[in-house]
């Protein structure tokens, strides 16, 4: 069972399926040539077919069918050889047409599902129910004037590919999780970049709530265009809590469309389902039934990547690396292949704790992606050899390592200027060790009464000696006979 709701009539569960609508990349829009960069001056983007002009009429972007077939092959989908392209009705001043293409009963993409990796290391699947394609809508602004309302038309008719997932998440863990997923495949197949702060992700949220151990489904709400993954699981917390709250004191849920106030931390009513606009779907007359054939499926199947399941599945064999590692690793692609550059001829477990921990932490800290690393992965593959040549120790390489996210220089280079080149000598270390035992008789005497935890003093005091150059093993070995005899 998932998250449990504790009321104070007993346990609740919550029953959530979430609808995602994820910009498809393509140079131009979904029926005609205009381009669609995000930032552009309001309007300037806009054909004469996006503006619904008198006589224009859609022609269907191949490259966008192509990306929406991509998209369900990874998501190991259905792909429906006949979809139909619909006419939504309704009024709104950024929609001009007075009627959005979308596709209704014949979607592209028919069933799928995606498998979640849990935070708790469980392995989850969650249906698809399915994909289809619609163009958007342009944007009204509220806050150009105190009495007028502003359209810009610059997203009117940019592709979308609509993702309808099962009633199969249990709480905002499960739903952070899928929309994470859902955003690495698709990242992976180079179909849609997920930017959720730019609008090219969007999420509508369906909860619902049940007592623990019913199969009943009870009444859902629809929360709009919640635009990050933190306010998504905000979102599903909030409106849970309210239906257990409403449902325990007595009432019943309605079905309604509501909206995410960030600001307040809650969802508000927007409009009741059942008073909601009849959209009065039809077949689109100025478009025809779209038909796939088996060989255009079959080829846009040969061109997908290795994606994140099946990476993961090779890492944890290949590489011997735990599941959590794999699947950190695997989140998105610029990090997987990042790690195999430095995993290429070197211990791959080793690479991957560099990875993770160090590099992964720093950029953390830093506010950066690994796309903005200044470390290099042969740079940083350049700092592991250092380690295993016994150049450096691995206390000295985390030294070395903070250098080279602040300079973006290479290890050796750092190594070489600031003297850091690890102590193997045996001499020197034995020369090391004489003097402090020499100068610390009283601990020697309490080691060797039995006091054997003063071991990891010793060494630090020959590390601090050597300045932390020393090489450790040696250190434990030679320190070892000096204080037994």
């Amino acid at each position: 069972m998932g998250y449990v709701i504790e009321g104070e009539t007993g346990e609740w569960e919550m029953v959530i399926g979430l609808e995602v609508h994820a910009q498809v990349i393509s140079n131009a829009k979904l029926f005609s040539g205009a381009a669609t960069d995000f930032g552009a001056e309001a309007n300037s983007q806009v054909s004469l077919v996006d503006a619904a002009m008198p006589g224009m009429l859609p022609v269907i972007n191949r490259a966008c069918v192509e990306q929406a077939v991509r998209t369900g092959l990874g998501l190991r989908a259905q792909i429906n050889k006949v979809s139909v392209f619909d006419r939504k009705n309704y009024f709104y001043p950024d929609l001009p047409q007075g009627y959005q293409i979308s596709q209704y009963k014949q979607p592209i993409v028919g069933e799928g599902q995606i498998t979640l990796d849990l935070p708790d290391g469980d392995v989850r699947t969650v249906g698809i129910t399915r994909l289809h394609l619609e163009q958007d809508a342009g944007k009204s602004i509220h806050d150009q004037s105190p009495t007028e309302t502003y359209v810009d038309l610059n997203r009117s008719g940019v592709a979308l590919m609509e993702i309808v997932s099962e009633p199969d998440l249990r709480g905002p863990e499960d739903a952070v999780a899928y929309l994470r997923k859902l955003r690495s495949i698709m990242r992976y197949l180079g179909t849609c970049d997920g930017n959720l702060e730019e609008g090219s992700m969007r999420c509508d949220v369906n909860v619902s709530v049940r007592r623990c151990g019913s199969n009943d489904l009870g009444t859902r709400t629809e929360t709009k265009n919640v635009n990050s993954i933190r306010a998504v699981s905000q979102a599903i917390e909030y409106e849970a809590r309210r239906q257990v709250g409403v449902l325990e004191d007595g009432g019943q849920i309605d079905q309604e469309t509501r909206l995410w106030d960030p600001n307040r931390g809650e969802t508000r009513s927007m409009r009741s389902k059942e008073e909601a606009h009849d959209y009065r779907y039809f077949p689109d007359p100025d478009l025809l039934p779209l038909e796939l054939t088996d060989e255009e499926i079959e080829a846009v199947r040969r061109t997908l990547p290795e994606l994140p399941d099946d990476k993961k599945a090779r890492f944890v064999s290949d590489y011997g690396l735990s599941a959590y590692d794999a699947t950190v690793l695997v989140a998105e692609r610029v990090r997987a292949d990042y790690y195999e550059q430095v995993a290429g001829g070197r211990d791959p477990k080793m690479a991957a704790n560099w990875v993770i921990t160090e590099l992964f932490g720093a950029l953390n800290k830093a506010g950066k992606d690994i796309g903005d690393s200044p470390v290099t992965a042969a740079q940083l593959g350049g700092l592991i050899d250092l380690i295993g040549d016994n150049t450096i120790s691995g206390r000295i390489a985390k030294d070395v390592f903070a250098d080279m996210m602040e300079t973006g220089r290479d290890a050796a280079a750092i190594v070489e200027a600031k003297g850091l080149r690890q102590v193997t000598d045996t001499g020197a270390i034995e020369s090391a060790i004489d003097q402090v035992i020499a100068g610390n008789s009283e601990k020697v005497a309490e080691y060797r009464s039995g006091k054997d935890k003063l071991f990891g003093w010793f060494v630090g005091q020959v590390m601090k000696a050597t300045k932390g150059k020393a090489n450790p093993a040696m250190v434990n070995d030679i320190l070892k006979a000096k204080l037994a005899g």
